[in-house]
């Protein structure tokens, strides 16, 4: 596999195909770990490890999808095959810019994931495990991320019952000061940690199985986890209380909570009930139901909806742009290979000349320059078309054009593999290539996006 090459292959599990106990099981090695892993393995080139505490992905970079997945399959978790989604090259691609973007989150548009996906590409720099891939893929997702959030309302208001909590407590109390308890380490009770977290003075994370507290405390600065057993005598500090739990009972009730201590603002987002309706009428106990948020998030849903249309149309142009890319870069070291060809050749043949003039009449450094400057000039424009040809071969996927084209310009190359062994076949794109530049410096500048 020459430089530049490769094809990324990866898996990912998260909330959309696993539940918490699956996703537990399956982060219990750091990124890191896997990554070293990974790279252990001759076959792979360069490697990535995400983590959250609602998924976690890994990809790698080798010579072909085979070669990836068999990669990958070393460091796949213990936990069934339907929890795991296989990504190939562009899947892979298309899902980094989805998760980039929010698309991919327990909360649509939701920001927090493009700082952890940045997170991510610099521990994998930072172990060597980035290389011409990923540095063009990672890149081109954070990107397209930042865009959906600049040139789309994707991230604007609240579309979940856990956020729409959030900014309920935020207008009845002061968060910069509070002490903010969830109750459920769920999908819910991790949206409200989330939202909390950087608002409040102190976050705590209470659950039935402490494990599943910490593994949400974990992505989150300052907070703690507390089991429930523990509930009353914590929520006596609170002066917030979100409960998102899955209990089938009430879980808090007159007797959790003092009236002189306990906390002024009780959230209850769970479904059948957390919290016993008769707490509200404790003195100084706000109380708010289901019924209370669903007017806060209706707003918003719609809105978001039409966004992600929106992000969907961005992600589709840039994978087009992207993987189109990928293929000059390949084309590009097949052409550098046909030039070098041709100047070998150009270099003989002008010693030849040179050589034959100077032999009749001594030639000035003005005459030299000019058949200098003119066996340049043939190259360039007999290659110029070749050139173009190759790039949109390379497009097609069309290797046994560039195998001719290296075999007329490269007498040895008949005895080397042929290209189409070597190179990744990607997906073709669905849009068409449009640049015209013959050069070979420049030619993969990446686009605007």
């Amino acid at each position: 596999m020459t430089a530049g090459t490769g094809v990324l292959t990866g898996w990912s599990i998260s909330h959309s195909n696993a539940d918490i106990d699956t996703i537990e099981v399956a982060c219990s090695r750091s990124d890191a770990e896997i990554i070293e892993s990974v790279l252990d393995q001759s076959a792979v080139t360069e490697a990535l490890c995400l983590q959250t505490c609602n998924r976690i992905e890994t990809y790698v970079v080798t010579d072909s999808p085979a070669t990836g997945r068999a990669a990958l399959e070393t460091v796949r978790p213990d936990v069934p095959d339907s929890a795991v989604r296989e990504l190939d090259h562009e899947g892979s691609l298309r899902h980094l810019m989805r998760v980039a973007c929010g698309l991919e989150s327990l909360v649509l548009g939701e920001d927090q994931i493009l700082g952890q996906l940045r997170d991510a590409y610099l521990t994998a720099r930072s172990m060597d495990a980035v290389g011409p891939v990923l540095e063009t893929g990672l890149t081109k997702a954070i990107h397209v991320g930042e865009r959906a959030r600049t040139e789309t309302t994707i991230n604007e208001g609240v579309v979940s019952l856990g956020s729409a909590a959030v900014k309920l407590a935020d207008r009845e109390t002061e968060l910069a000061t509070a002490t903010a308890m969830v109750v459920g380490a769920g999908e819910m009770g991790t949206i409200a940690a989330s939202a909390l977290a950087p608002d409040v003075d102190r976050l705590i994370v209470a659950n039935r199985t402490t494990e599943h507290a910490e593994h949400v405390v974990d992505a989150l600065d300052g907070a703690c986890a507390v089991g429930l057993d523990s509930l009353s005598g914590t929520i006596a500090d609170c002066d917030i209380v979100v409960s998102a739990t899955g209990s089938d009972h009430s879980i808090i009730d007159r007797s959790t909570v003092n009236a002189s201590d306990g906390p002024t603002l009780l959230v209850d987002i769970a479904q059948p009930r957390d919290i016993d309706p008769a707490v509200g009428s404790l003195s100084d106990v706000e109380l708010y139901d289901l019924d209370a948020l669903e007017s806060i998030t209706a707003e918003t849903t719609a809105t978001r909806r039409v966004a992600a249309q929106q992000v969907e149309e961005i992600i589709d142009e840039a994978i087009d742009r992207l993987l189109t890319q990928y293929k000059r870069k390949q084309a590009d070291e097949v052409i550098a290979a046909m030039y070098e060809g041709a100047e070998r050749i150009k270099q003989q043949e002008l010693q030849t000349a040179l050589s034959r003039l100077d032999a009749k009449d001594e030639l000035t450094a003005e005459q030299r320059e000019t058949v200098e400057s003119l066996a340049d000039a043939l190259v360039g424009q007999l290659l110029a078309v070749p050139t173009k040809s190759l790039r949109d071969a390379a497009e097609r996927d069309d290797w046994s054009t560039i195998n001719t084209a290296l075999q007329l310009f490269d007498p040895d190359f008949e005895d080397q593999p042929t290209l189409s062994d070597q190179s990744p076949q990607y997906p073709s794109p669905n849009t068409k290539s449009t640049a015209e530049n013959t050069e070979i410096t420049g030619s993969d500048t990446a686009d605007d996006d």
